[in-house]
């Protein structure tokens, strides 16, 4: 049986996560429900920093907060000693909101509004990713009269192929993000960033992909990168200071899913950076990393009340729980696959295979053909690796509230994210005068 973090199997037969019944969460908080678990997530934001550290001269981790971000989180990143990365205006706010220093913040995207960039301006933040032409010529103009250069970073596409989902790949050639190595546009970005005033060129960003579950394409990308910045010192004389590789390392969803360890992960990219530089002669940046989900994905689970059993004698057995794909979309969207558990009765054989679908007024098949206890209406089931985009991705589907997120440690539980109410739901809504 796959349990991870602090979850374990209690004395009553439940799962416990972060020393909390499972069973006892949903009823204090309904289901559907996301838990994090506090000390899973401590524990691998130290593993991230101690094992790249220890092999590196100079590195910085930073938490890519679209995996999950709300203010209650940033507080824990922030004494873990990591940076975070934000990918929107909204993202970017949150973390100004909840007290996140800017100069530690990173905004991405790859068509960052006018406001998006105002705002990161005047907070002062760490890093603008530069992701386009269009960007750049901004920046040149937005920059211009400030007081002190914006620290930027120009993002590549590498050209390589991950290997994982099409949905989730972002290095290969066809991709958005990115000014392209092969043809030579990130060579021209670099030309035109390292004349703008208003701005100081720190280095170069790539990012190939996620739920990636060895280190080959992250030690090819590596030395695609390297051999990028010889080529940059050696066409325009700059040794650029920072080196930025990304996030992408995958997580446990299924016990068949067996990811590198952070440790091995960190001996095998830092190893291939290492001899690339040396051979090429170029002095050692400072190294960047970007985790996401392989920080919180296994520290979130989704609890959820099964309710109504429909059989189709030779064909299969449906059971509904009281969610589906406005609170986990990522089935539709990847296939994404899960282990799923009976929490309230974990000692019981999970036998009993089944397909389990949400309630909205949709095919939505979330986990199909999976083994549970022999289910029955008011089973409280558990969803193991649910800490990345599944919160950050949940909707309103059908006018269904989103869920509250709760934090557990030692026992406790802290609301993080409160429960939508019906009100919440309408409070942008306006009717026109003229429909009264």
């Amino acid at each position: 049986m796959l349990l991870l973090g602090t979850q374990r199997v209690n004395e009553a037969g439940h799962l416990e996560i972060g020393g909390v019944d499972a069973v006892q969460l949903a009823v204090d908080f309904g289901t559907p429900l996301y838990v994090m678990d506090e000390v899973a997530l401590r524990t691998r934001c130290r593993e991230y920093l101690a094992a790249f550290r220890s092999r590196y001269p100079r590195v910085e981790v930073s938490f890519a907060g679209k995996a999950f971000l709300c203010s209650g989180i940033c507080p824990v990143i922030r004494q873990e000693g990591l940076r975070l990365d934000v990918a929107s205006g909204g993202e970017l706010y949150t973390a100004l909101r909840a007290g996140f220093p800017a100069d530690r913040i990173s905004l991405h995207g790859n068509n960052k509004s006018l406001e998006e960039l105002e705002m990161a301006l005047d907070a002062g933040v760490g890093h603008i990713i530069v992701d386009n032409f269009l960007e750049l010529g901004r920046l040149a103009e937005m920059t211009r009269e400030r007081p002190a250069p914006q620290p930027i970073l120009i993002r590549a596409a590498p050209g390589i192929d991950p290997h994982t989902h099409r949905r989730i790949s972002t290095g290969q050639v066809d991709t958005k993000f990115g000014f392209d190595v092969g043809s030579g546009a990130i060579l021209e970005a670099v030309r035109r960033a390292s004349e703008m005033p208003g701005v100081k060129l720190l280095g170069l960003h790539c990012h190939v992909g996620s739920q990636l579950l060895d280190t080959e394409c992250h030690e090819d990308s590596v030395a695609v990168m390297v051999d990028l910045l010889a080529s940059i010192r050696d066409r325009f004389g700059i040794q650029f200071e920072e080196l930025n590789i990304g996030g992408g390392l995958g997580i446990r969803y299924l016990p068949s899913h067996q990811p590198p360890s952070v440790d091995g992960f960190a001996e095998a990219v830092i190893g291939r950076l290492t001899a690339a530089l040396d051979a090429a002669g170029l002095e050692y940046p400072a190294l960047l990393l970007e985790p996401g989900r392989s920080l919180v994905g296994e520290a979130g689970v989704t609890l959820y009340t099964l309710g109504g059993i429909k059989a189709i004698p030779g064909v299969r057995t449906y059971v509904s729980v009281d969610g589906g794909l406005s609170d986990n979309p990522r089935p539709a969207l990847y296939e994404a696959k899960y282990t799923v558990l009976t929490a309230n009765r974990m000692n019981e054989p999970h036998d009993t295979r089944v397909t389990v679908s949400g309630k909205h007024c949709e095919t939505d098949v979330l986990f199909p053909d999976i083994d549970l206890a022999d289910p029955q209406p008011g089973d409280t089931l558990a969803v193991l690796s649910t800490g990345a985009y599944n919160y950050a991705m949940a909707s309103n589907y059908n006018r269904f509230r989103r869920p509250a997120v709760v934090l557990v440690a030692d026992g406790h539980a802290d609301l993080l994210v409160e429960r939508e109410s019906y009100d919440d739901l309408l409070k942008n809504d306006r009717i026109p005068e003229r429909l009264l």
